[in-house]
């Protein structure tokens, strides 16, 4: 995926969220466990904490089965061509 110059470098990751782990105390948040397309098998899931902020500063969380994207961002300084031998 190309961006724009002047922004980072990133990529997007369809993923889809899997189950949603409750939380055994009340002041653990609830989990999220989403699963990214294109990625190795013993690396493909994760957890996050279910909170989301929509567009007017409300929290959300997701739902099982909700399509979603993961997005990777580096600043450039951290990043290397990618023809360049690695480090």
């Amino acid at each position: 995926m190309r961006k724009k110059t002047g922004t980072k470098p990133a990529t997007r990751k369809p993923a889809k969220v899997q189950k949603i782990i409750a939380s055994p105390h009340p002041e653990i948040p609830e989990k999220a466990e989403i699963s990214i397309q294109g990625c190795d098998d013993l690396y493909r899931e994760i957890r996050i904490d279910n909170t989301l902020t929509d567009e007017t500063g409300d929290e959300v969380k997701l739902k099982t089965g909700a399509e979603v994207e993961v997005t990777i961002e580096a600043d450039k300084k951290d990043t290397t061509p990618k023809d360049s031998p690695r480090y």
